[in-house]
């Protein structure tokens, strides 16, 4: 590892049902097209908590509660990621950011499964939910 710090993100995994909120992403932003989990960069000094509640204010105008980090990646580019389960208000609109945010969706891990345009990260989050590393409940 260089001696530069990696980047930071967190990403937010928030459930209904069967169902995680998935976001693609927009034209002009790194990865357009892709689709993942809601999440972002973490900013100087910003715990990863206070990132995740930003981000999806931004991205999606959501309010969301931090409930426990889930898992860690880094990215193939560089980005050390924090994968956190979070509490949404389902009766709350989900209204998305267009400079960030193409279209928001409620998919199972099969139906994320079957996107061509689903980011890397996210698949290898759904095998270690899977094999039992990582607990949604």
């Amino acid at each position: 590892m260089s001696e530069k710090a990696l980047r930071r993100g967190v990403v937010a995994v928030i459930t209904r049902d069967e169902a995680l909120l998935v976001i693609r992403r927009a034209e002009g932003i790194a990865a357009p097209g892709k689709y993942c989990f809601p999440g972002g960069g973490i900013e100087e000094a910003e715990s990863e908590e206070l990132a995740l509640v930003r981000e999806l204010r931004e991205e999606l105008g959501a309010t969301v509660e931090p409930q426990r980090r889930l898992w860690q990646s880094v990215t193939p580019w560089g980005v050390e990621l924090a994968w956190w389960l979070a509490d949404l208000d389902h009766t709350a609109p989900l209204v998305p950011n267009p400079a960030e945010v193409a279209s928001v969706h409620w998919l199972t891990m099969a139906e994320m499964d079957s996107l061509e345009e689903l980011l890397e990260s996210n698949r290898e989050f759904l095998r270690h939910i899977r094999a039992g590393a990582i607990n949604l409940r």
